[in-house]
């Protein structure tokens, strides 16, 4: 899947948790070189996910909008090599 479509967040702050505007993501940790494997987490019909990785919890709010997040700080954009 490419990274352009699914929208991608990172914890690098240490937050114990984060607001998101997608119930399907991908969770990275902290920014590379310190991330973990990026994975794919899906809410279903649930509200708020724990990553398996980090334990950060995200918890959606649609009011956001698809790709947002608060704090903005955590979304996470790749920077072509």
């Amino acid at each position: 899947m490419a990274h352009g479509t699914t929208p991608h967040f990172h914890n690098t702050e240490g937050l114990r948790s984060i607001e998101v505007g997608s119930k399907e993501f991908q969770c990275v940790g902290a920014l590379p070189p310190f991330d973990h494997p990026h994975i794919f987490i899906d809410m279903g019909k649930d509200s708020e996910a724990v990553c398996p990785y980090c334990s950060t919890l995200y918890i959606y709010k649609p009011e956001l909008g698809e790709g947002n997040a608060n704090p903005a700080s955590a979304i996470f954009t790749a920077h072509a090599a």
